[in-house]
């Protein structure tokens, strides 16, 4: 805060009222100090790292991708894999099965699971769980809005 002395035509321009006038100059001084320090240390900051990748190739144009396999958990409990209806007990055969038949690499493949909202965790848990203990490590869970 500072002093502002009045001008000529103020009570004999003697008289001393404060001045409510930030100072900014120690701010900007300041301010460009960081500016500078910023400068020099952003491209210090960059570290490189040196990668060799493969060049891009695009796919052939015959290999289309496979369809994806969606399990549905229904509310009565009920499991279906695509439009075919399951058990917990066939349901380990039946996903090989519309994954591509007898495939040994048949766990490999990515599965989606979808359930109905109302259906309960522990019926869900149960699907996961048989497929977790078969080796079904790659699971998608879908979620579906509800409006």
């Amino acid at each position: 805060m500072g002093s502002k002395l009045s001008g000529p035509g103020g009570q004999g321009g003697k008289t001393i009222e404060q001045n409510a006038d930030i100072n900014v100059t120690p701010f900007v001084d300041i301010m460009l100090v960081l500016l500078i320090i910023f400068m020099v240390a952003a491209p210090l900051a960059t570290v490189s790292i040196r990668l060799d990748l493969p060049p891009a190739t695009p796919p052939d144009p015959a290999d289309k991708p496979k369809e994806p396999v969606y399990i549905t958990i229904q509310e009565t409990g009920s499991i279906f894999i695509a439009e075919q209806a399951t058990t917990l007990e066939t349901l380990i055969p039946d996903v090989c099965a519309a994954l591509g038949g007898g495939n040994p690499g048949c766990k490999e493949e990515r599965v989606f699971v979808r359930a109905q909202p109302e259906v309960k965790y522990d019926q869900f848990m149960e699907v996961m769980n048989a497929l977790q203990e078969q080796g079904f490590y790659k699971v998608g869970l879908l979620n579906e809005d509800i409006e």
